[in-house]
């Protein structure tokens, strides 16, 4: 029998611990964390453009793509600590696990085609594909790029690095932005 969200909580919430991430080579802070009181189980928060109302990716439609076909969108996002965020997001609203038959038999290659575009950036170490199902209603896969030898910024921590480390400038996350296109849409 699954754990229900109340018992996790009580058994969880006098218990929490500091793992020795101040050890970790990748951790981006200096000393140890304390973790926050847990928050007792609430509802689910709605997804922004639930239902399709109010929608960002919907507004926006091919306004920001790198590239986009009848099934999906990849953009980057504004710049930031990295050299480039992209998302790779379906057109309609579809959940990852409700993906259908069609979509989900593209979603392998399309991976791989983008996860290979986003190296074309050039110096990249590593590129980690996430996906975060929290916020829209649109399946989306993140693309986080490391910069080549820099494997302090590597693994699970580069998506907090990334809000950590100074802004790529725009030109560079520009060029950055256009390597990308290219590569799809070549």
């Amino acid at each position: 029998m699954p754990e229900p969200p109340d018992a996790f909580w009580e058994r969880a919430q006098g218990a929490l611990r500091s793992p020795p991430v101040e050890e970790w080579d990748t951790w981006p802070f200096a000393g140890t964390a304390t973790p926050r009181a847990l928050e007792r189980p609430t509802a689910e928060r709605e997804r922004s453009g639930a239902g399709g109302v109010g929608c960002r990716r919907c507004e926006q439609g091919d306004a920001d793509a790198l590239w986009s076909d009848a099934n999906w969108i990849v953009h980057a996002l504004p710049p930031s600590g990295l050299p480039i965020l992209v998302l790779l997001e379906t057109r309609a609203h579809y959940d990852f696990p409700d993906l259908p038959d069609e979509l989900a038999a593209e979603l392998g290659p399309l991976l791989l085609r983008v996860h290979r575009a986003v190296m074309a950036v050039g110096d990249i170490g590593r590129v980690h594909v996430c996906r975060f199902g929290e916020g829209g209603e649109h399946c989306h896969i993140w693309f986080i790029p490391r910069p080549a030898r820099m494997p302090q910024l590597a693994s699970s921590f580069a998506a907090i690095w990334d809000d950590v480390l100074p802004p790529v400038p725009e030109d560079v996350w520009r060029a950055n932005c256009d390597r990308v296109a290219a590569a799809l849409n070549g």
